[in-house]
């Protein structure tokens, strides 16, 4: 079978975008630019009213494998949906970008999750998440054949919440280091750090081999005070981390090495959403196919810049295209 760059496990959930002005954010009782999470009635309420939009596949680490197979990679996604409309969104759209994707949908349960972003005219965006079924990831969703395939696992830690979803990613890594190859995490959020410092240490130290992480999520990780003392705290605790600084570029440590990337220039920041996954997305296409890690660093960055120029986590152009007109 088809040998894989990375597969991912994390949220599947389908961005629902529509455009929303003020008037309705107040009908709503909505506060203009907030992030809320909602429940399944709140959510199939606020769904029925909305205006027409467009539904795409998200989650963070999809949204990092969507972006590998722009860069002409190839990946693949475990991720729980419903056998519902929104499942079937998430389902269709993912493979139609290039992505193996295989988990059964659930026939019980949550229905598919979904983050409704509202777009005033304006630009700013409101968003109410509802993470419905996609966290209830088990042992029986973990693919080893597909993990097997592939040079990466790839986690996402926003999952990284229910006991038994937990010990599921421990088996997904082990499987992964079973077959030789390596397994990454990024750590997504400050609070899901705080949340889980400890396990998140325990983690790194014995079973990640490529972390991702941006400096305030290091910091936390770390409990310092700078960035320079977060990096020192973590040398040599695995093999490859790629710390991320926004525009002032990024530090990655391999070893005893390090090297500091620039960002790439961005006219205008239009929208941060998945700049993470997508640096992620760049990194881990260089590092699968054997470039440097200055150029890992330099492929993420680009991927980045493309994502936060416009609204969306996904790219609006090919990746691979871009990559190839800057580094050649």
């Amino acid at each position: 079978m088809t040998r894989l760059d990375v597969t991912a496990v994390g949220n599947a959930l389908v961005d629902v975008i529509a455009r929303a002005d003020d008037a309705f954010l107040a009908e709503q009782h909505i506060t203009k630019a907030s992030y809320d999470m909602i429940d399944e009635t709140q959510a199939h309420a606020l769904y029925a009213v909305m205006g027409p939009g467009q539904e795409v596949s998200g989650g963070s680490a999809a949204n990092t494998v969507a972006c590998i197979a722009s860069l002409g990679g190839t990946s693949g996604f475990i991720g729980r949906v419903r056998n519902d409309q929104l499942g079937d969104v998430f389902a269709h759209d993912i493979r139609a970008q290039g992505v193996e994707f295989a988990t059964d949908a659930a026939t019980q349960g949550p229905s598919t999750g979904r983050c409704m972003v509202l777009v005033s005219p304006d630009g700013e965006r409101t968003m109410r998440t509802y993470l419905g079924i996609a966290p209830d990831i088990t042992a029986a969703d973990i693919d080893g054949t597909l993990i097997a395939r592939s040079q990466v696992f790839y986690i996402e830690g926003y999952l990284w919440n229910a006991p038994e979803t937990k010990q599921s990613l421990v088996m997904g890594i082990q499987v992964a280091h079973r077959t030789g190859n390596r397994a990454a995490l990024t750590l997504s959020d400050t609070f899901c750090v705080n949340m889980y410092r400890d396990e998140f240490n325990e983690l790194i130290d014995n079973h990640i081999d490529i972390l991702f992480a941006n400096e305030h999520e290091i910091m936390a990780l770390t409990q310092s005070k700078d960035f320079d003392s977060a990096v020192a705290a973590m040398r040599g605790r695995c093999d490859i981390m790629a710390l991320t600084r926004s525009e002032k570029g990024a530090v990655i440590l391999a070893g005893d090495e390090s090297f500091t990337v620039a960002a790439e220039h961005v006219t205008k920041v239009v929208d941060a959403t998945g700049a993470g996954d997508a640096y992620a997305a760049g990194f881990l296409a260089g590092l699968t196919r054997g470039h440097a890690m200055a150029e890992c660093g330099q492929m993420g960055a680009i991927a980045a810049a493309e994502v936060i120029s416009h609204i969306g986590a996904r790219p609006l152009v090919g990746l691979a295209g871009l990559v190839k007109a800057r580094l050649g």
